[in-house]
């Protein structure tokens, strides 16, 4: 029996098959976000995911963009009898203590990768995710969650600068051994790569001045791996973070969920 998790984001959307007993990964699909409009590809991406599958019917996934979410919850209760519920409608505060000022504003992905480093490593942890936003969350080992940085996303950044600037072409973010570029391409790869390795390795360096705590670092999301040999600490990539997060979520509200 394999039961669904998943985690909707402003740019993808990841879901998971999980064992019921074991709670490992058996299969995962992900998507482009606004692919969800559309209910023919639902209806095929769900038919051939579910394919020989024996999904319960209940499900738990974390969202930030709560159209889709609603989207979701109607195609998955009328097409295949399954009721979604999201991350931030269960009880987590057995797992970590949240340690901000307004709980009601913190993104259901940060609680679950705030949850999923905690339960995986019981150490100091800054998980640092690149998604539509760059979000740094601290997490000390006795379980608490201390808050973060929001920071503009690399992607986010790269299209608001070809589409503000006229004469700025098109270009991937690319890793760069020099810093000086000498054309336009190479000093906007540049501007990014060491900039975003500047911004991480900076405020790395003042989470730990500020908490005088040394902490485990966690990389997930998309720019995960570009960055591996700018970044002075040594680091982890942990990929599916979020989705850990959700299964301990999960695991923690099984008897109410079931």
């Amino acid at each position: 029996m394999k039961i669904l998790i998943g985690d909707i984001g402003n740019t993808s959307i990841k879901i998971c098959l999980v064992d019921i007993d074991s709670f490992l990964i058996k299969k995962t699909i992900s998507f482009n976000s606004n692919s969800i409009r559309s209910p023919n590809f639902l209806k095929k991406t769900f038919n051939r995911f579910f394919k020989n599958q024996n999904v319960k019917n209940i499900a738990l996934f974390s969202s930030v963009v709560p159209r889709h979410y609603i989207l979701l919850k109607k195609f998955l209760r009328i097409k295949h009898k399954i009721k979604l519920r999201e991350v931030k409608e269960n009880k987590i505060k057995k797992i970590v203590k949240i340690n901000i000022k307004n709980k009601k504003q913190i993104g259901s992905d940060r609680i679950a990768n705030a949850v999923g480093v905690y339960k995986k490593y019981k150490s100091n942890c800054i998980v640092l995710d690149f998604g539509t936003a760059t979000t740094f969350d601290v997490v000390t080992k006795n379980g608490v969650y201390n808050g973060g940085i929001i920071a503009p996303g690399v992607n986010l950044s790269l299209k608001s600068l070809i589409v503000s600037a006229d004469q700025i072409p098109k270009f991937s973010v690319k890793k760069q051994k020099k810093i000086i570029g000498k054309n336009t391409v190479e000093a906007l790869r540049s501007g990014f790569y060491w900039g975003y390795s500047g911004l991480i390795n900076n405020i790395i360096l003042k989470i730990e001045k500020e908490t005088k705590k040394k902490f485990k670092i966690i990389f997930t999301g998309g720019y995960a791996g570009l960055f591996k040999t700018s970044i002075v600490r040594s680091f982890r990539i942990d990929k599916n973070i979020t989705i850990k997060g959700v299964i301990e979520i999960f695991k923690e509200n099984k008897n109410y969920l079931v």
